[in-house]
């Protein structure tokens, strides 16, 4: 299914304008710490779920977005962090076609660095849950475990989007 541009639009003024969690403290997911600043991160691509009705917008910091761009992200490189922000799809009220973020699920990322993270496959994995930014507590390996069927793409499911120069 392709997303318009207007869907597209809403989904990363979203992401400008939920900077509620940029000013508060969390605790660690993973033995990983929150990635302060993400809300500021650009957006490397989209992507819809229909098995689960959820719309994702793909972060990066900049490392990854430098690699995004140049097309070099097999592997991605040392540093990389990837962020997936989450929410569930709604239609808009006045624009019954359009797919648009709903409730807010959670952020989830994904950390580069093949030595501190050598025994989860060179990524460290992280997930905050619901508006409070909760930790996730499952644990790495239900990650792992849903991003095994691209274990031939450094674990990662994302095709960046091409942005015109």
């Amino acid at each position: 299914m392709k997303l318009s541009a207007k869907v597209l639009y809403i989904l990363f003024s979203a992401i400008a304008t939920n900077a509620y969690a940029a000013d508060k403290s969390h605790s660690k997911s993973h033995g990983i710490s929150y990635p302060e600043g993400w809300q500021n991160w650009a957006s490397i691509a989209v992507s819809h779920r229909t098995d689960n009705h959820t719309l994702r917008v793909i972060l990066g910091n900049d490392i990854a977005v430098k690699a995004a761009r140049a097309g070099n992200t097999h592997p991605w490189p040392e540093g990389a962090i990837l962020g997936k922000v989450v929410w569930k799809d709604s239609k808009l009220e006045n624009w019954k076609s359009a797919i648009a973020p709903g409730k807010f699920v959670h952020a989830e990322f994904m950390f580069k660095d093949s030595k501190k993270y050598a025994s989860s496959h060179g990524w460290g994995w992280a997930r905050w849950v619901g508006l409070e930014q909760k930790p996730f507590e499952k644990g790495m390996q239900i990650c792992i475990s849903c991003h095994t069927p691209v274990k031939n793409r450094d674990w990662v499911f994302t095709d960046p989007a091409t942005f015109p120069k």
